[in-house]
């Protein structure tokens, strides 16, 4: 027994111990430093648990799905509340002690929960009829695809009203009481209803609409001015809206000659433009890619040529350069296989041909940015969406229409610009298309942040116009309104 006492402290012994305790005693601090760290959250704003869903009929299939509770609710009218209205706005300029630039980092936007006749049961009405693609416009184009282009009620919508856990967009926050509202949307689908509607019906629910709002208090308090209307298509809720003019329109372009829109009633001071939901399907970089040696064809084009107004051009365009070599001029909808034509031509060309069309938009422009194909417009009274955010010359060609009609000129120029400037030009259509891809979840720098970015612009004017109203004769000198005549300008050719 002795003997095996003394073998403890043989030298040979205590060199195998030392190792082996020392690894024990670091092996029980780490396991120390584990339990009492505090866990870290994931704190990535860009990181999504699925894929956003980008197709509107699929979008409209998985919120019905869910277990959103906004079809389900009932309305109720909320009262204004003053002493926290004058708390807020001294907070919107001032901060709080805790937070000085707290008032000027994110929107706070109040939801109207308007009677489902004005919100999901257009919506079901849409989702149902989908199919139906045959039910045409007088013009020959299929109404559901006019619906979908014009979509963007929906899409800002849904997320506005998503649990704020889904949402991925910070710049912007639902709030549930009207006093702390920086703005208020208004959720009624006008397209859905101007188009699937009985003429009679729909002007029945349009006047129905304009008496829901105009009787809120808040309306009644700011005469609409911060309340933002979707109405991006031209005929969208036209009998009323002249009535809601002092509030933010949201729009497909700035076409206020008479044609679309009355003097007065539409400009850049109040109201915001934006994409179209493009009709194709967004090339990506593997996309981009794989096509870039593919595009063969020099100049694009699908889509109706016998237009009104602006759009009268296309006949023009079309005798000049139809025929002529490298280019491909087609007549076509995108109805039944023509969205899936128009796709494969813009993935094969370099240049896509963007005209005016009824209005001085057209949904091919923002069809040609996530097609990778380079847009040559041609439409002298458009105004772009998130101008000022974005730079288009880097992506886009504007070109005079006087200049373009001219036998030769255009495909010349075209010819003209060389093959650096194009690959520069392919390399931004890249890295800009995703300001012009819809989804759910919304996604940074996509176009329903972007349009949000453009309205905190506008905030400080609405605020002041909302100010000098209670104490200004709206006359002259009251500068918070559109003035009468043609807003947009005409662009310098390149």
């Amino acid at each position: 027994m002795a003997g095996r006492r003394l073998s403890l402290a043989n030298p040979r012994s205590i060199s195998i111990s030392k190792p082996l305790l020392l690894l024990l005693s670091l092996f029980s601090l780490l396991a120390l430093f584990l339990l009492i760290s505090p866990k870290i959250p994931n704190t990535n704003p860009y990181r999504s648990a699925k894929a956003p869903t980008r197709y509107f009929p699929s979008a409209l299939d998985e919120f019905f799905s869910s277990s959103n509770p906004i079809c389900s609710a009932t309305s109720s009218s909320v009262q204004l509340n003053d002493p926290f209205i004058s708390r807020r706005e001294k907070e919107r300029l001032y901060g709080t002690l805790s937070d000085p630039w707290a008032g000027s980092q994110v929107l706070q936007v109040y939801v109207y929960e308007m009677p489902s006749k004005f919100t999901c049961d257009l919506l079901k009405l849409f989702r149902d009829t989908y199919k139906e693609t045959t039910n045409l416009t007088s013009n020959g184009s299929p109404v559901h695809r006019l619906i979908e282009q014009h979509s963007i009620d929906y899409w800002l919508w849904r997320d506005l009203i998503a649990p704020e856990s889904e949402r991925l967009l910070k710049n912007v926050r639902r709030v549930y009481r009207q006093e702390e509202a920086d703005l208020f949307y208004i959720p009624f689908f006008t397209t859905i209803s101007f188009f699937l509607l009985e003429k009679q019906e729909c002007k029945a629910l349009y006047r129905e609409a304009l008496k829901w709002v105009t009787d809120q208090p808040a309306w009644k308090r700011s005469e609409g001015r911060d309340h933002i209307l979707p109405v991006h298509h031209p005929w969208s809720f036209k009998s009323v809206r002249r009535f809601m003019k002092k509030a933010i329109w949201l729009l497909p372009d700035m076409d206020n000659t008479g044609n679309w829109y009355k003097p007065g009633e539409v400009c850049l001071t109040k109201d915001v433009i934006l994409p179209y939901v493009p009709n194709v399907e967004l090339c990506d970089t593997k996309c981009l890619l794989e096509t870039r040696p593919k595009r063969a064809t020099l100049l694009f084009f699908r889509g109706r040529l016998k237009r009104n107004a602006g759009g009268k051009i296309r006949s023009k365009l079309g005798a000049v350069l139809n025929g002529a070599d490298g280019v491909i001029i087609e007549e076509g909808t995108a109805g039944e296989g023509g969205r899936e034509l128009a796709q494969h031509g813009m993935r094969r060309s370099v240049f896509c041909l963007s005209p005016a069309g009824d209005t001085p938009s057209s949904a091919r422009l923002f069809d040609a940015i996530v097609s990778g194909c380079i847009p040559v417009v041609i439409s002298d009274e458009l105004e772009v969406p998130f101008e000022g955010l974005l730079r288009y010359n880097r992506m886009v060609l504007f070109v005079n229409s006087s200049d373009a009609v001219q036998p030769g000129w255009l495909l010349k120029y075209l010819r003209g610009i060389d093959s650096t400037k194009i690959r520069e030009m392919q390399t931004d259509l890249a890295e800009y298309s995703r300001h012009f891809v819809y989804s759910s979840p919304a996604l940074p720098l996509g176009p329903e942040d972007l349009t949000w970015r453009m309205i905190a612009g506008k905030l400080t004017s609405i605020n002041q116009c909302i100010a000098r109203s209670t104490h200004m004769e709206q006359g002259p000198r009251f500068e918070c309104t559109c003035k009468a005549g043609n807003n947009t300008r005409v662009r310098a050719s390149l």
